[in-house]
């Protein structure tokens, strides 16, 4: 990362200490960002979606026997006690989503962190159910979506008050300067998540949790190892994920090929170097190939 150029410009929404905590642990929640009219807005969209996942079998299956990709829904999905796992690309299926993310407070702080040059690569919307919505491994990011180099983060918001038990997000501070780990297992496949022989130098007992009031913004680096239990309390916990970059870091996969806002600009303009950072990076199966699928699907897939 550009440190000094970034700290130098003048901050947007962020605290001085704040960016700087931020480049030196990797990670931040933020109180009290989202307003409640942008909150509302977000509510009730989702609330939307929700109805319209009863319509579905826990495949994904509606009425008509085709699969509706927008969902991926827990085992346990019924059209009586709905079970979502993850809205997928939300600013792909509703404007209201991607109004939010190219015009809410989440591109300030972007800029605040990447510099004024900031593009828009991809967004999901995470629910951690209630009563056992899955948890999410040690793991991550930029090995799911490759760049060339590591100014990328994501932001997330909680849409609802997210208290210690209902399973925030984890983060291990400075983990963003220290390896990039294997999601492969020992046979070749991809999991989506760090092996549990190497778990003994992530050091998660020295995990921060992201919670906070409805509103409240967590950020994280591409290379923070990140986390969450499984949210046993009985209120679900919809997180809104969106990943930004900065300009002159291109993505090396098609991932998100076709998406109808993947490197959109949403601040500033492009870059005309593109520039490589010397760290590798591990790269994931070939997603044109073997088809994309959710974390908690990878995850999952391998207990």
């Amino acid at each position: 990362m550009l440190a000094v150029e970034v700290l130098e410009a003048p901050a947007k929404v962020l605290s001085q200490a704040q960016r700087e905590k931020y480049l030196a642990d990797g990670y931040l929640g933020i109180p009290d960002v989202v307003e409640e009219s942008w909150l509302t807005r977000l509510r009730d969209v989702t609330a939307g979606y929700v109805e319209i996942s009863r319509t579905l079998d826990h495949n994904g299956i509606g009425p008509d026997g085709t699969k509706d990709k927008r969902f991926d829904l827990e085992p346990d999905h019924t059209s009586d006690a709905p079970r979502i796992r993850r809205l997928n690309s939300p600013v792909d299926v509703d404007d209201v989503y991607w109004a939010f993310a190219s015009e809410g407070p989440f591109v300030e702080v972007a800029q605040d962190l990447l510099g004024e040059d900031v593009k828009f690569h991809h967004s999901k919307l995470n629910f951690k159910w209630s009563g056992g919505g899955e948890e999410v491994k040690w793991h991550q990011d930029i090995q799911f979506w490759p760049h060339t180099n590591y100014d990328v983060l994501t932001l997330g918001v909680y849409l609802e008050d997210v208290s210690d038990e209902m399973a925030p997000m984890g983060v291990i501070p400075e983990s963003h300067e220290g390896p990039l780990f294997d999601l492969y297992d020992q046979a070749g496949s991809w999991t989506g998540n760090i092996r549990d022989e190497d778990l003994p130098r992530v050091e998660v007992g020295r995990a921060a949790y992201l919670g906070g009031q409805a509103g409240t913004v967590t950020v994280h680096n591409c290379r923070s190892i990140h986390g969450s239990p499984p949210n046993m309390s009985p209120r679900p916990r919809p997180l809104l994920l969106c990943a930004y970059s900065r300009a002159d870091a291109l993505p090396i996969t098609n991932l998100t090929q076709g998406g109808k806002h993947s490197e959109e600009f949403v601040a500033g303009r492009p870059a005309r170097w593109a520039r490589f950072d010397p760290r590798p990076v591990l790269m994931p199966p070939d997603w044109s190939k073997v088809g994309q699928k959710s974390i908690f699907e990878h995850q999952q897939s391998k207990k």
